[in-house]
């Protein structure tokens, strides 16, 4: 079987005529008649009846077409994907990042990239680090936005692009919302606002409670930045969020002070199947973003 007597028959089934076929296809009316024909010698069946001076698909006719319908989409669409993948310019990104990136820095990269390449298309997929990890490695995404970035890990390979501080969020009439920087201490009495299980910031604020010589009492717990702003706002305590999360998207906002002691910090990482070769777009990406972040690719990055 042949892939041109699958097109050839779809041709035929559409326009139920051999020779409205044939011109269509740009082909001999013979050539059309002779490739149904071998098509339906190796299958066993008729796939047509005449029907007037038209042809008509039989039932095993039907079923088949549905099924050649199917497999000449695909193709096509595996065709497109190909050339999308050595196409630079006109190709599709898959990146994945958490919540908290996709307030200010996801907008602000993308923008600046379809400035040079404005004909690239972005599928965006949000996820907790695990899930990141997980889609990274399954291939549903090309790229992804880490925090904390994975130092050690087999199956993937990236780079740090940016380190952060997080500041604390304080409810605005709280006694330390004035301070230009506090240390962690002073909250130690205070109760906290924090992410829920599963989300990397929490464990870097809890480290850091730990390490200013404390342990964190919880109030409530949230799964979004906006919520935890939201909460240490109303004055349902206080937290530790990003830089980049202050940005305000709603009216009531909590004061947000910096931390001098102890330095809180979160890595945030760009990383890609470490066995796999990068599309020619997300390639392109990747290598925009590390100059974008004004980083030089590592040597011990593998090369792709």
């Amino acid at each position: 079987m042949e892939l041109r007597q699958l097109h050839y028959f779809l041709k035929v089934a559409q326009k139920e005529h051999v020779t409205q076929a044939a011109e269509e296809l740009h082909v001999a009316q013979s050539a059309v008649s002779r490739q149904i024909h071998q098509l339906e010698e190796e299958l066993g069946v008729d796939l047509f009846m005449q029907k007037g001076r038209n042809l008509q698909l039989t039932a095993v006719g039907q079923l088949f077409c549905k099924r050649v319908e199917g497999i000449l989409k695909d193709l096509d669409k595996a065709v497109g994907e190909v050339h999308e993948f050595l196409d630079p310019e006109h190709g599709e990104i898959r990146i994945g990042f958490p919540h908290s990136l996709g307030i200010h820095l996801i907008p602000s990269v993308v923008a600046a990239f379809r400035q040079k390449y404005p004909n690239v298309k972005f599928r965006f997929k949000q996820g907790m680090y695990p899930t990141l990890i997980r889609d990274v490695l399954s291939a549903e995404v090309d790229l992804a936005f880490i925090s904390p970035f994975p130092e050690k890990h087999d199956q993937v390979a990236g780079d740090i692009v940016l380190t952060e501080e997080l500041h604390a969020i304080l409810p605005p009439n709280h006694p330390l919302a004035g301070e230009e920087t506090i240390a962690l201490e002073q909250l130690k009495d205070e109760k906290f606002v924090l992410f829920s299980k599963g989300y990397s910031l929490r464990p870097i604020v809890w480290h850091a409670c730990l390490e200013a010589g404390f342990t964190p009492k919880i109030a409530f717990e949230g799964e979004e930045t906006d919520t935890i702003r939201g909460l240490v706002a109303a004055g349902m305590g206080v937290s530790l969020l990003p830089e980049m999360a202050l940005f305000q998207t709603n009216p009531l906002q909590p004061a947000h002070v910096a931390i001098s002691q102890p330095k809180v910090t979160r890595t945030i990482g760009l990383i890609h199947r470490a066995d796999d070769k990068l599309p020619l777009v997300a390639q392109s990406f990747r290598s925009f973003l590390l100059h974008y972040f004004g980083l030089q690719q590592q040597n011990n990055t593998p090369s792709e």
